[in-house]
């Protein structure tokens, strides 16, 4: 057991006092240094604590008015400006920061990662670019790293995308690396350099087996060449790779077998999909190779199945279609008026959405142009009920 000494009890007053004199310094340097700031920075600190950015901006202003030297002052006013869509003024007040002599290392460099912000948001991409590169060796290297890849698909400079992605493999995914390679495919594609065109495609499946738009490009190149097996071999792996994007490539396959005078079996192929991976477009595509080899009461068929196992507007919709090709004339109209109304209202749900942001559009994207997100499209077109124009 601890011996306890009475005298000891005298030390819990001057413990206590010295704690009282301390906590007093620090409040009295903490109101000392209160009163060095004007009274329109608190002011623009209140206005943004309440949402009122327009507001704050004017208390900054008058603040750096009153005491020119406050950088805390400078940086906000700077973000504000910025968020705000004033990039010019934005610039400027960065720009002053990064040319002062007074100004610590540690904050010079974080007005200039301020500044590369303003440029990209300017869409300023080349001053930018400068910026973020004089950040590289520097301890904001990974954010200007990242800034850099933002920048350079942005500018569709996709070599320089890889190698900055190669330095940062915990942020740029292999997924994204083999769109680069694709990106750079499609481009040798139009510029009719198969040979190159084929080492990127490869090199993009290297990257990433499962990468669907590096077969889908490999079977439009093998397509072009006049191999058509081999296009047709490309465009089924597909189906191990993500079978959702069967419907991408849907018509493409018909194409390659009516070459090779194959269509029965590119028929009974596209049927195969439709039944286990159902989708509108290999719908569309099935339909009219039925509509060909069996006639409209057939095609019709095809699609009244399809409806009872998948119930939409949109395949109602190619319903009426199928009855309208062997309508008699005397229920023609009502058919035709029945078609009208449900087209009306389909024609705004066939859009392919995102999934990362939910931007929508008519035509399918590879990276979602809102976002910026690689494959974030589902290749199937939008069932949702939106009757936004």
């Amino acid at each position: 057991m601890i011996e306890f000494e009475y005298w000891q009890l005298l030390l819990f007053p001057l413990f206590f006092g010295l704690g009282w004199a301390a906590a007093r310094v620090d409040i009295r340097h903490l109101v000392k240094e209160s009163r060095t700031l004007p009274r329109s920075y608190f002011e623009g600190l209140n206005f943004l604590l309440n949402e009122q950015p327009d507001r704050a901006i004017e208390a900054f202003v008058e603040a750096v008015k009153v005491d020119p030297q406050t950088i805390e002052i400078h940086f906000a006013l700077g973000s504000l400006f910025r968020r705000r869509g004033e990039t010019e003024r934005a610039i400027r007040m960065h720009q002053n920061l990064v040319e002062r002599d007074d100004l610590p290392q540690d904050l010079k460099l974080q007005a200039l990662a301020e500044l590369g912000q303003d440029y990209l948001k300017a869409g300023l991409l080349d001053g930018a670019e400068s910026v973020f590169e004089k950040l590289r060796d520097s301890a904001l290297a990974e954010d200007a790293k990242r800034n850099l890849l933002e920048i350079y698909q942005l500018e569709k400079d996709w070599e320089k995308a890889i190698a900055i992605a190669s330095e940062l493999p915990d942020f740029a995914s292999h997924k994204e690396v083999a769109e680069y390679y694709c990106e750079l495919a499609a481009a040798e594609m139009m510029r009719s350099r198969p040979d190159l065109a084929a080492s990127f495609l490869q090199t993009a499946l290297e990257r990433n087996r499962k990468c669907v738009r590096a077969s889908l490009l490999l079977g439009d190149l093998q397509f072009q060449q006049e191999e058509f097996a081999a296009a047709i071999a490309s465009w089924q792996r597909i189906e191990q790779q993500d079978p959702v994007y069967l419907a991408l490539v849907a018509k493409r396959l018909l194409d390659a077998f009516r070459k090779l005078d194959r269509r029965e079996a590119g028929l009974q192929l596209l049927r195969g999909y439709l039944d286990h991976y159902p989708s509108l477009d290999l719908l569309d595509v099935v339909f009219q190779l039925e509509l060909e080899s069996g006639g409209p009461e057939a095609a019709y068929r095809l699609v009244r199945d399809e409806l009872r196992r998948n119930p939409t507007l949109l395949g109602f919709d190619k319903l009426l279609e199928a009855r309208l090709l062997f309508a008699s004339p005397d229920i023609r109209p009502d058919l035709d008026l029945a078609k009208g109304i449900v087209h009306g209202y389909t024609r705004r749900l066939a859009r392919y959405r995102c999934d990362n942001c939910g931007f929508k559009a008519r035509q399918f994207y590879w990276r979602c142009p809102a976002c910026g997100g690689w494959e974030t499209y589902s290749p199937k077109r939008s069932e949702e009920f939106d009757l936004t124009p």
